[in-house]
């Protein structure tokens, strides 16, 4: 056979299927650009950020796992359209070498187009992304605009291997299949599903477990995890609910005769009975993917409007140092240099705080708290404390008090509003304590409702009490860290600035670099320093929730493209036979939106359920990251599956429109 008439074929078989060619050439051309672009940047020297480098570096990973998976998938729709054409060849006479060499020129066309439209639109827009990255991190950075080869190697490689793969996977399909069944490729799976009981309640407890752990996980510590095994129960048992789940539900309502004769219903339930096999691995896409897309995008975008709230919790205080084995000398080196240049700078100190105090991690039963080790800590247990024990003098400074404690007394302080009394009596070590008061209020933390760990604020008589219970952390952790420097109280200082932003960075910048090079054991932050490592880390996260949110979003169009597509092939000939024995095309039309409407709405529903189960235990996971405004994360939440919801409500108008053309 002539090898031109190959060619002729392919090119033929492309323009005869480009409704569905068309797309898959389309996102293949995304998908190649889209990785291009995250990859060159990953490469571009330009970022100095290691944390950038990193968030970038597993955006790369996300997007190989996505491309491959997806392309795959696509694949999957394509070949089972072709079936019944590539049955047609065989049976007039082209052998399956003669097909498979055809099937090969088609797969190089595409990889071609693919790879040549992709590789350049990733080289035009890799530099329109790698601004609109500058801008997310608020970073003036001067790029020195290259086309990476490297990436553009590592592109080919990929989608090269992946395009190859797929053809491998489709030739294998023709060679296993006899033309009969070729013939039938676009029918299979027709036969009525029995209903899966142990599938399907395998899917509820699956689901039921992602949710209660979700609903009932109180500590953020034990939130990271269990979230993991919640998510991939969650994802499994919707499989398992679409496949089986869906099945036992239209047998239901099959069984309901006021419900299943009437004429849209009987169609539609029908329908999807026959088909709910080969929809349920679709559906359950759909609703996976725009799960993905509504948390990664209201997440990052909270977390990246919220960056004043999360700077504020991290630093209460604008500026603070700790000396970690203070003196009397140190202590007044650090006044000196804080005095020094603020006056330098211009700026003047506001609300400044200055105590000792003593940390130490501890396990909490009832009312009695022993010192915890790293296991314990590790462990996530929602038991964990943390203590920071005040002594009195310090607290009556701080709060302009003159209190008083008699021995074997203390000062009991929770900044957890949600918490209940302690009691009378507090025991650490064995040691009981008469709680003389518990503070409503303490200037060193507000109340509030979102921390990450519970803590107690414990003012006590004298400092040699505080320095006893660090011994003992210090004897009980040595062993696992044997590097470990002894344990003794504190000293910090924290306060804000007032002046111009710039005044306050540079008097800042310059109390941290001379405290870190003339007091020894010290430590100084603020929250103007970090503001730049803040924002490229959630800034960063921020671009890649962007980004991979829409190349899921770009998925989950063309799974709904493709599966209106496949139904309206697939429902044409059933929905002449109705129209031939007597059903109207206004009966033929209503029975065809009411099956389309309950598929294709379905996987939204399922995804904002979860998104609203999940909520809880996000706003834990959030919490660690130092956002604890959920109000802004409701907002964002409701916004973005707003949004998106009517983008997808678009969408499915879109394509819709497609279906009912096809049907006629």
């Amino acid at each position: 056979m002539n090898r031109s008439i190959y060619t002729k074929l392919a090119v033929t078989n492309l323009k005869n299927n480009r409704k569905t060619y068309v797309p898959y050439i389309l996102t293949s051309v995304l998908t190649v650009m889209m990785y291009y672009i995250i990859d060159a940047l990953s490469r571009n020297e330009s970022v100095k950020v290691n944390s950038i480098k990193l968030i970038l570096s597993y955006a790369v990973s996300v997007v190989v796992v996505f491309s491959v998976i997806f392309l795959f998938y696509t694949n999957s729709f394509l070949i089972k359209r072709r079936k019944k054409e590539v049955g047609m060849y065989n049976i007039l006479g082209m052998g399956k070498a003669h097909i498979a060499k055809m099937l090969f020129v088609e797969t190089a066309v595409t990889a071609f187009l693919s790879l040549s439209a992709g590789i350049a639109g990733g080289i035009l827009f890799s530099k329109l992304m790698w601004l609109m990255l500058l801008k997310i991190l608020h970073y003036d950075v001067n790029m020195d605009f290259k086309i990476s080869g490297v990436s553009v190697i590592r592109t080919l490689l990929l989608f090269g291997v992946i395009f190859g793969l797929t053809l491998f996977y489709n030739l294998w399909q023709i060679k296993l299949a006899n033309p009969a069944a070729l013939l039938r490729g676009g029918s299979e799976g027709e036969r009525e599903p029995k209903t899966k009981r142990l599938l399907a309640a395998a899917g509820v407890l699956l689901v039921g477990y992602g949710y209660y752990v979700a609903l009932t996980t109180e500590s953020p510590l034990k939130a990271i995890q269990l979230f993991f095994v919640a998510v991939v129960c969650v994802i499994l048992g919707t499989y398992a609910l679409f496949a089986a789940g869906s099945i036992a539900l239209l047998k239901i309502l099959k069984k309901k005769k006021n419900f299943y004769y009437q004429s849209r219903n009987f169609t539609a339930v029908s329908g999807m009975i026959y088909r709910m096999k080969q929809n349920a691995v679709g559906l359950s896409n759909i609703c996976i993917l725009s799960t993905m897309v509504l948390v990664m995008i209201s997440t990052t975008i909270c977390m990246y409007m919220g960056m004043g709230d999360i700077l504020k919790t991290r630093y209460p205080r604008e500026f603070e140092v700790t000396a970690y084995h203070p003196d009397a000398g140190q202590e007044k080196q650090i006044r000196n240099i804080i005095e020094e240049e603020v006056r330098r700078a211009g700026v003047s100190e506001k609300g400044r705080l200055e105590y000792h105090y003593g940390g130490a991690a501890a396990v909490r039963q009832g009312n009695s708290f022993k010192i915890a080790v790293d296991e314990d800590v590790y462990s996530g247990s929602e038991n964990i404390y943390e203590l920071k024990m005040i002594p009195l003098a310090d607290y009556n400074a701080l709060e302009k008090q003159n209190v008083s404690l008699d021995d074997g007394e203390i000062l009991l302080y929770n900044p957890d509003e949600d918490a209940g009394k302690m009691g009378d009596t507090v025991k650490i070590e064995g040691d009981s304590y008469h709680v003389a008061k518990e503070l409503p209020a303490f200037s060193l933390e507000t109340k509030n409702s979102s921390r990450v760990v519970g803590g107690y604020y414990i003012i006590m008589k004298e400092e040699e009490q505080i320095q006893k219970y660090l011994n003992l952390a210090y004897e009980r952790l040595k062993g696992e860290n044997p590097q470990l420097d002894e344990m003794k109280v504190q000293y910090k200082v924290c306060f804000d600035l007032k002046g111009t932003r710039q005044e306050r960075t540079k008097a800042a910048q310059e109390m941290k670099r001379r405290i870190k090079s003339e007091v020894p054991e010290s430590y100084s932050d603020g929250r103007e320093i970090e503001q730049e490592s803040f924002y490229a880390v959630y800034g960063g996260l921020f671009f890649i929730g962007l980004y991979l949110g829409f190349i899921f979003l770009m998925a989950t169009v063309l799974i709904i493209y493709y599966k209106q597509i496949s139904e309206g092939y697939d429902d044409r000939e059933r929905y002449q036979i109705m129209q031939k024995v007597g059903m109207s095309k206004k009966e033929v039309r209503q029975s065809i939106r009411s099956q389309v409407l309950m598929v294709f709405f379905l996987p939204l529903l399922a995804a904002v359920v979860h998104i609203a189960v999940a909520f809880k235990v996000i706003t834990k996971l959030l919490a660690v990251l130092n956002m604890v405004n959920v109000s802004l994360f409701f907002a964002c939440t409701v916004v973005t599956v707003t949004v998106f919801a009517v983008f997808y409500a678009a969408v499915f108008g879109v394509t819709a429109r497609e279906y009912y053309r096809i049907v006629g």
